[in-house]
Parts: C-alpha cells; sequence; structure tokens
C-alpha cells in the first residue's frame, strides 16, 4: 500500500488535530507537515520538494496572514502537480468554483463527513477532481453559460478577497495590512464591492453575506 502524505495548512491548532483524526481512520493517509500561516505553508512544501514529497495539500481559505487562495495561486505557481483541497466553513456556492478556477482540486467545507472527508483526500491526491454535488451544479452553470453573474458572484478575485474581510469585521486598514494594498485601494474595492451587491454600508453587507451563507430552506 502506497502512502498518501499530506501537508495541513490552517491557523487553528483544534482544526489541524481533528483532520488528522479524521485521517488516522485511512492507514495509508500520513501528515506528515503541518503550517499555521501562508508564508509557512510555502516554505514547509518548499522543503518537502513538492510533489516529490508531498501527494497533496489540505489548505484553510481564511488564514490569517495571507489569503488562501492566494496561496493556492502561489502553490499552484510553484508546485503545478501538487494537488490542493481547500477546506473552509465558507459555502460552496460562493467559492467552490472559484478555488477549482485558481487550481484547486476540490473543496471541502470543514463540517463535511469525516467518510468524505477521506474520499477527497484519496481522490485528490489519485490526481482526480473532488466535487460536491453542490459544487458539481455550480461548475454546470458556469460551463454552460446558465448561471448568471450577479452580487457577490460578479466579484473580482481581489474583490471577493475584500468582500470576505469586510464581512468578518476587519478594517480598511486592517485588510489593507493583509493583503499588501494601500488603504485608498482597498477603499476603492469596497466601493465596488457595494454598488455589486447593492449594498450600502457594512452592515448591510455583512447581512447580505449572512443571507447568501444560509442554504436554501425547504417548501
Amino acid at each position: 500500500m502506497n502512502t498518501v502524505k499530506i501537508l495541513i495548512g490552517d491557523d487553528h491548532r483544534i482544526v489541524r488535530e481533528g483532520l488528522k483524526q479524521v485521517l488516522a481512520d485511512a492507514p495509508e493517509i500520513e501528515v506528515v507537515a503541518e503550517a499555521e500561516t501562508g508564508p509557512d505553508i510555502l516554505a514547509r512544501v518548499d522543503a518537502l520538494g513538492g510533489h516529490a514529497g508531498l501527494d497533496a495539500v489540505l489548505l484553510d481559505i481564511a488564514l490569517p496572514d495571507r489569503d488562501g487562495m492566494d496561496v493556492l495561486q502561489a502553490l499552484k505557481k510553484s508546485w503545478p502537480l501538487l494537488p490542493v483541497l481547500m477546506l473552509s466553513t465558507y459555502p460552496e456556492k460562493q467559492y467552490a468554483v472559484r478555488c477549482i478556477k485558481l487550481g484547486a482540486a476540490g473543496y471541502l467545507n470543514k463540517s463535511a463527513n469525516p467518510d468524505d472527508m477521506i474520499a477527497a483526500v484519496r481522490k485528490v491526491a489519485a490526481g482526480g477532481l473532488y466535487v460536491s454535488a453542490v459544487t458539481a451544479e455550480a461548475l454546470a452553470g458556469v460551463i454552460s453559460g446558465q448561471t448568471a453573474r450577479a452580487g457577490a458572484d460578479a466579484l473580482s478575485h481581489r474583490e471577493h478577497q475584500v468582500f470576505r474581510l469586510l464581512t468578518a469585521g476587519k478594517s480598511v486598514g486592517e485588510i489593507g495590512t493583509q493583503l499588501g494594498l494601500a488603504s485608498n485601494t482597498v477603499s476603492t474595492y469596497r466601493t465596488r464591492i457595494l454598488e455589486k451587491t447593492g449594498t450600502r454600508n457594512d452592515v448591510e453587507l455583512a447581512l447580505y453575506a449572512e443571507r447568501h451563507a444560509r442554504p436554501p430552506s425547504g417548501d
């Protein structure tokens, strides 16, 4: 049985420990490294020789010092053959397609069933693409051109990063520091985001994000 070597990139120790506990049920999967920050993740992957020393990276979207999607892009640039499975608490409809477009091999919610987590790791490590039914539907809509780009879906990659940080309660200055942008640049992105989402201020934007994060209710 070939060993599947994994690096977990997440800033919360309890999440990393939980993931390791779940993956321990798969005897062939071995977590060989962990990292808490974007720069640390990139350094660890480089030290392990990218795809030569790893079979996949499990990468959180919400990292404290460098956006997970930026880290994803950096990984794919340096190690294009290394599969990256994105992990998040954010809704699939808003993030999964974006991540896959940036080169991710899959997208999984952190609350996923343990069996689904193991299946996802096995799939991407074997060179496949892991998508849930929700993600598959969203991808199909994009491919067919039937999905109209509106609201948060119409945001550019950088606008979406600012959108996520604004709705997490970050100030313009804090966002600028985290993303390496001038405050006036962040303010420009904020204005575009408000226009595209039809909101007037940060409070309405937060309510908009919360509303669109909820799964649709049944009749």
